[in-house]
């Protein structure tokens, strides 16, 4: 019986340490870098491939605003501990665009890739969020003018290249989702105010470039 109750005890522990670290992040993103964020809809418990929300094909499980919705997203420091203290294991959504950063996704393999002919070009480069299908490069706020601009002087455009610019969203980490757990791939710097992030024209050639040359262009996951 002892034995019993010291798995459950040490359960409820690793159970209430995960909900500390995500009330934790959570507040370090929206009071810490003013990034306004909501609790995510958790996946389904019964199937983690699944979405906790009403639609069952849903292609982002666990990785998107349900109720509240998108417009809620704050950086009042009340709502996100009440938002956290009630839903603990709620993932993280940033809202993008406005006053937070806007972001580029791509598949994994070729986000790697891109990364590495950044860093080989010597880009400066801010946080980068990873899952284990995509990744999503953080940038300055753009406006649709903007990124359409940009866009139109490309011959090709890859359908695999996704932005999250004005009223989209991004699953920050430690959020977990039915895809799998969402990490830092580039972390921002410890203990800084709001993360420094590059504009978006600093990224998509060598993005756009990357999944030319190896020949992704379909949408994954």
């Amino acid at each position: 019986m002892r034995e019993i109750l010291g798995r459950r005890r040490r359960l409820l522990s690793r159970r209430n340490g995960g909900g500390s670290e995500m009330i934790g992040a959570a507040l370090t993103v929206a009071t810490e870098w003013q990034w306004p964020i909501l609790p995510g809809v958790a996946p389904d418990p019964q199937g983690r491939a699944r979405c906790g929300c009403p639609d069952p094909e849903c292609t982002v499980p666990g990785a998107h605003p349900f109720d509240p919705g998108l417009l809620a997203a704050t950086t009042d420091e009340r709502m996100v501990r009440w938002w956290w203290t009630n839903r603990p294991y709620a993932p993280i959504v940033l809202a993008t665009g406005g006053g937070a950063p806007c972001a580029v996704s791509l598949p994994a393999l070729a986000a790697s890739r891109a990364l590495a002919a950044l860093d080989a070009q010597g880009m400066r480069l801010g946080p980068v969020v990873a899952t284990p299908h995509r990744w999503a490069i953080l940038v300055a706020p753009y406006s649709m003018e903007q990124l359409g601009e940009l866009l139109y002087a490309k011959d090709f455009v890859p359908g695999a290249l996704r932005f999250h610019g004005e009223g989209g969203y991004l699953a920050l980490p430690p959020s977990a989702t039915g895809h799998g757990e969402v990490r830092w791939e580039r972390a921002p710097l410890a203990g800084s105010a709001s993360p420094w992030v590059p504009d978006v024209e600093a990224v998509v050639d060598i993005v756009v470039e990357v999944l030319t040359r190896t020949g992704v262009s379909a949408p994954e996951l």
